[in-house]
């Protein structure tokens, strides 16, 4: 473990995920859900929510997983994977028993878990853009208070120097983005590339900005850490 720096003169620590974290992750999971806020309003299945965002990192993969403490409490992660055609055979099986329990809980969700659960029959896999199938890729998270751009850049670049270590190339992430919280040339200030997005409507009853996904993707041949070379 080794201690990144201060923020607000609070100390933050990247280090690797542990089995213990376990829980912590998939609360901050929730957490952080609905374009960085608790899923609640929009999903009340935190499990099998959680289970579909972090189950195959958490449980086949941990050892490509960081976490982020401030004063010794985890208040984010990186959940990423180098090893995509084992992820990918995984979640056909996951997303089978996933849609199933949501179909077989479908009666007793309220009225904003079915919205749910129908864009995902109906709508989820056609707005989903598509992504790389033989790259690395990784998804992050932070709660709110520790949302900043040291804590961000220590985390991804733990990340980045991981994968470099490991001989992989090419990395991508699936980004959610609106008007007033990320674009294009803030990915392209970190060295990634935007190479497709996709408005996704299941926020409009509840976020008045258009939402997109967005799929981002960096050259580690290039650049090994966070920001650019351009900006040293």
């Amino acid at each position: 473990m080794t201690k990144i720096g201060m923020e607000e003169e609070k100390k933050f620590l990247i280090r690797k995920y542990k089995a213990s974290d376990r829980e912590m992750v998939r609360r901050l999971c929730c957490d952080t859900g609905f374009i960085g806020n608790p899923i609640d309003p929009v999903f009340e299945d935190r499990a099998l929510f959680a289970d579909f965002l972090t189950g195959y990192y958490t449980d086949w993969e941990p050892e490509s997983a960081f976490v982020l403490e401030v004063d010794g409490q985890v208040k984010g992660y990186l959940l990423g994977s180098r090893k995509p055609l084992r992820q990918q055979l995984y979640n056909i099986y996951q997303n089978a028993g996933l849609l199933l329990r949501g179909i077989l809980h479908y009666p007793r969700y309220n009225a904003a878990s079915r919205h749910f659960v129908h864009w995902i029959l109906y709508h989820g896999w056609r707005e989903v853009p598509a992504a790389p199938r033989r790259a690395a890729h990784f998804h992050i998270n932070l709660l709110p208070d520790a949302r900043s751009v040291p804590n961000t850049r220590a985390l991804m670049d733990a990340y980045l120097k991981y994968l470099h270590e490991h001989g992989v190339k090419r990395v991508y992430g699936q980004m959610v983005t609106f008007e007033s919280r990320r674009g294009a040339k803030m990915f392209e200030r970190y060295g990634f590339r935007v190479i497709n997005r996709s408005e996704i409507s299941k926020y409009k009853r509840l976020h008045p900005e258009p939402v997109f996904l967005c799929t981002v993707m960096k050259n580690l041949e290039e650049n090994n850490q966070l920001y650019s070379r351009q900006r040293g």
